[in-house]
């Protein structure tokens, strides 16, 4: 029996969405800018998923422009303020997902913005009176935090830094990737400049996601080629991609609120039962339901005999889990969200992430499993 407790790296890609995309991929073959009824047959299919995904965002489907993923709708993000929004700054924490740290790091180097890192606390919770010291400073700005973090699953309190962002006319950007499809966003009452999306993140294919961008905003190209995606990505759209992210979103809020509560159940019993059966156990990051991601759960074990080759022997045991993000597991030394929050880096460490296909039954044969191996 395999169980996989690492939704938070990739999830299982949901029947219905094969399904849709497989009659794309068998019948929809058109070239969605050509002007023959082939294109305009997959060019509809392309529309109708932008309108379904507004329509859940309660945004104009005009503000929805498909990208290859997270990461790139990330860097469209940042790169689009800077180039062409006129931003000299970005404040950001040093605990983003690379797709953001390592891509500020790159402007700093390239067009020469000024980075400026908030604290965050041994939780991973920003410090908002620093955000509005400095968002006080006249200075061209976009703020740049993730609304769930990765690795810990700390939430960010979004509206909050959305009204500080909106009072001192700064730009605001956020990573939704972990988070979106698993809470509701209405951007009729958030206001936020960007937002990025990743389709693989909840049921959905991989290689296909979005960047909201507020219709407020006059940006130009971050692809440059063709007239696609309003003239700001060239490139012949993923159409079957875009089909499957349009169904994996309908069926996410179809049933958010069981998927929710099934889904914090099974963090809350597996948090219970780690504190019962295993001493000396800790938690990175916020395990208050109202201020984590209730998908991830990042556990910090006792040291053991063994603890180097932890993840490979719950691998063997069958269980999938990680040590942080699935982007950086190439890496070689500690986590950077960890080493930003000062973790303990010399305890061995797991970050479990649950989807709704996963059980009780699962997460007790896990249990099981760590009382056997951290004696």
């Amino acid at each position: 029996m395999r169980i996989y407790l690492d939704n938070a790296a990739t999830t299982p890609i949901a029947p219905e969405v094969v399904t849709a995309m497989t009659d794309v991929l068998s019948n929809h073959f058109g070239n969605p800018s050509s002007s023959h009824h082939f294109g305009r047959d997959t060019k509809a299919l392309i529309e109708t998923s932008r309108r379904s995904i507004a329509k859940e965002l309660n945004c104009h489907s005009s503000e929805i422009i498909f990208t290859c993923g997270g990461t790139e709708a990330d860097n469209a993000a940042l790169y689009l303020s800077v180039r062409n929004l006129g931003v000299k700054r970005i404040i950001t924490t040093s605990i983003e997902h690379h797709a953001v740290g390592h891509t500020v790091e790159a402007l700093k180097k390239e067009e020469g913005t000024e980075i400026v890192y908030l604290g965050v606390d041994a939780r991973g919770n920003i410090n908002l009176s620093q955000l509005e010291e400095l968002l006080k400073e006249p200075k061209k700005t976009l703020v740049s935090l993730m609304h769930a973090n990765n690795e810990i699953g700390t939430l960010l309190p979004i509206q909050r830094v959305s009204d500080l962002c909106r009072r001192y006319a700064a730009y605001f950007h956020s990573d939704t990737v972990q988070s979106m499809a698993h809470y509701r966003f209405d951007l009729g009452l958030l206001d936020v400049d960007f937002l990025a999306c990743s389709a693989h993140k909840f049921h959905g294919p991989k290689g296909v996601g979005f960047l909201y961008v507020n219709k407020k905003l006059k940006i130009g190209s971050f692809i440059h080629g063709g007239s696609q995606e309003r003239g700001m990505r060239g490139g012949t759209e993923n159409v079957a991609g875009i089909v499957g992210l349009a169904k994996a979103f309908e069926l996410a809020y179809l049933d958010l609120e069981e998927h929710h509560n099934h889904v914090q159940g099974l963090k809350t019993y597996m948090i219970e039962a780690l504190k019962k059966y295993i001493p000396n156990i800790d938690f990175h990051g916020e395990t208050d339901s109202e201020k984590s991601l209730y998908t991830v759960l990042n556990v910090c074990f006792p040291p053991f005999e063994g603890s180097g080759m932890f993840l490979f022997t719950l691998d063997l045991k069958g269980i999938a889990v990680s040590g942080g993000s699935a982007c950086s597991s190439g890496a070689v030394g500690p986590s950077h969200v960890l080493s930003g929050i000062k973790a303990e880096l010399n305890r061995p460490n797991a970050r479990f992430s649950f989807s709704k296909f996963n059980t009780k039954v699962e997460i007790e044969n896990v249990i099981e499993e760590l009382k056997l191996i951290i004696k």
